[in-house]
């Protein structure tokens, strides 16, 4: 199965780039972040004409997150992170797919810091490692893919001081990130790529893209079950590089799994 996760930075203005690497990718199932679409506007005729099924909940101007199933339908299980009945951004999804749990979550950016913005990106760290460890203590498949706007380590970024200041690389941040993944997930990523410095995201500024100077910030965490069958994980960068692409590039994650009859 492949699954993958890909922050699409507005999908009405780049409904073609995604259909395009649909088309030529193939995923099973998709994660997608930073929609920017009110929930009434989401091209789901686009989508379905491509052979996916989609659940979604947007935001205006803002936020949105979806998944998409490649030839049949995903079944809701919620459409809001458990733990802050206010918390009205939407940020996370979560839907059953062939067989498993499947999460696409969009955490909070949390520039500038400190400041509110980031009180509130830690807090909903704490909530979504609240939920995480229940989906992990049910021993069920699940894969919580997304945007987690987390750096984990300097491995996970280009070799500059330039971005010391920003939420995504505070010590905070990384904390939350890696009592995440001690509670027993796996890093697809970074399993498949134990020393290299692969990137996922290359902000439109100073050139960033033309000089690889990216940041690895969108993840793929597999829960045990399913990292025993962990086959390959990567990035399709060149995606990144297509007139009128989003800032982040499609990243996912192979494993062998064959839901129960």
């Amino acid at each position: 199965m492949k699954i993958a996760t890909y922050n699409i930075n507005g999908i009405n203005n780049r409904i073609e780039r995604l259909l395009e690497w649909l088309d030529e990718t193939e995923p099973d199932a998709v994660c997608l972040q930073e929609l920017k679409s009110e929930t009434i506007k989401f091209p789901i005729k686009a989508i379905e004409k491509a052979g996916y099924g989609a659940l979604w909940q947007g935001q205006k101007a803002w936020n949105g997150v979806a998944i998409l199933s490649r030839d049949t339908e995903p079944l809701l299980i919620r459409r809001s992170l458990p733990g802050d009945p206010a918390d009205k951004q939407a940020r996370y999804i979560e839907a059953a797919v062939n067989g498993l749990i499947l999460a696409s979550l969009y955490l909070p950016n949390g520039n500038p810091q400190p400041g509110p913005k980031f009180d509130y990106k830690l807090a909903w760290f704490q909530r979504l490692n609240v939920h995480a460890k229940e989906l992990l203590d049910t021993g069920l498949p699940v894969v919580l893919a997304g945007d987690y706007n987390v750096v984990p380590t300097d491995l996970d970024i280009y070799k500059t001081t330039s971005w010391d200041d920003d939420a995504l690389l505070q010590p905070e941040s990384r904390t939350a990130f890696a009592n995440l993944v001690k509670q027993g997930w796996t890093d697809a990523l970074r399993s498949c790529h134990p020393n290299e410095s692969i990137y996922t995201y290359w902000d439109y500024k100073r050139n960033r893209w033309s000089r690889n100077a990216g940041l690895r910030i969108d993840h793929l965490l597999l829960s045990p079950v399913l990292a025993a069958g962990l086959r390959n994980a990567n990035v399709d960068k060149d995606y990144r590089g297509i007139k009128g692409a989003s800032d982040h590039a499609p990243t996912w994650v192979e494993f062998d799994w064959e839901p129960e009859s």
